[in-house]
């Protein structure tokens, strides 16, 4: 691998070591936790636990994005977001906002937020203008194919990774284009968005291939936790899944992810832990 950093609003973060990226939706509706961290003070707290669990980046969302959800106004996500940034901000750790429409964008990095996190790859109007604004922000871009009401519509690929892996360098030139330097973004393949169990199982077992389609010293960011193809391969449901996540999440690792997106932050932390007092390579 490559020796690579990430550089964001306040933090220069060293890719050397698998950063854990700990989830925190500040929604009703989350498929994954039932909107138990709804209100301004669970989200709060949910973030400080977090971090005591040996997470290196919060992820804080004010909308659910599993397949199916309804869209949630502007005003009401930075309603959801914004007390719980500001309290985090203080942390002394890397913040990303999960969210794709600009006025967020803007308006938490006005804030401070470290990073923007876009399931839509800063295609939604005005999101590229938003962060090629901004002087040092991270971005992640992910893949997406449709929205969440209908990227689940029966996806199709002639080859999954060439399709995802032309999507990105597309979002990137973009990007580049606009003067935001490489160091600053990294991509996300949106394991589960728009795409099938084999098309998500083919993205993890051809990673390699994808992060090389990519091009030298590109982080990816990967979200394999708690999703419906682990419950696909294992049969169980989305309150039983923390063991195949953290397989899947050092299995992402082994094959070169650089940061790992997770609801299960102290049993990922463990497990990269024995992998890496192994020594075991990866990429």
């Amino acid at each position: 691998m490559s020796f690579m950093f990430w550089q964001t609003t306040r933090f220069r973060i060293d890719l050397a070591r698998p950063q854990v990226m700990g989830i925190v939706n500040a929604t009703p509706d989350s498929f994954s936790d039932g909107g138990v961290h709804a209100s301004a003070a669970a989200a709060i707290a949910h973030c400080e636990l977090l971090l005591a669990e040996g997470a290196d980046i919060l992820d804080i969302g004010g909308e659910s994005t599993r397949p199916g959800a309804a869209p949630v106004g502007v005003d009401e996500e930075l309603a959801r977001v914004l007390p719980v940034l500001d309290a985090v901000l203080t942390l002394g750790c890397p913040v990303s906002i999960d969210t794709h429409k600009a006025e967020v964008m803007a308006a938490v990095l006005a804030r401070g937020a470290d990073i923007v996190n876009d399931i839509n790859a800063l295609r939604s109007p005005g999101a590229l203008d938003a962060v090629a604004a901004h002087p040092n922000c991270g971005v992640c871009l992910m893949h997406m194919r449709g929205t969440p009401a209908s990227m689940q519509d029966r996806p199709r690929y002639v080859d999954v990774v060439d399709e995802v892996a032309a999507f990105l360098r597309e979002r990137e030139a973009a990007l580049l284009a606009r003067g935001v330097d490489a160091e600053r973004i990294a991509f996300d393949p949106g394991i589960g968005f728009g795409k099938s169990v084999a098309h998500n199982i083919e993205l993890l077992r051809r990673q390699r291939e994808l992060l090389a389609a990519l091009g030298p010293g590109r982080p990816l960011l990967v979200g394999w936790s708690r999703k419906s193809t682990l419950g696909a391969i294992t049969g169980r449901d989305v309150g039983e899944r923390r063991f195949a996540s953290v397989a899947a999440a050092l299995a992402a690792v082994q094959s070169g992810a650089r940061i790992v997106r997770v609801h299960d932050v102290a049993a990922t932390v463990d497990a990269l832990k024995v992998w890496q007092a192994a020594g075991l390579p990866a990429g």
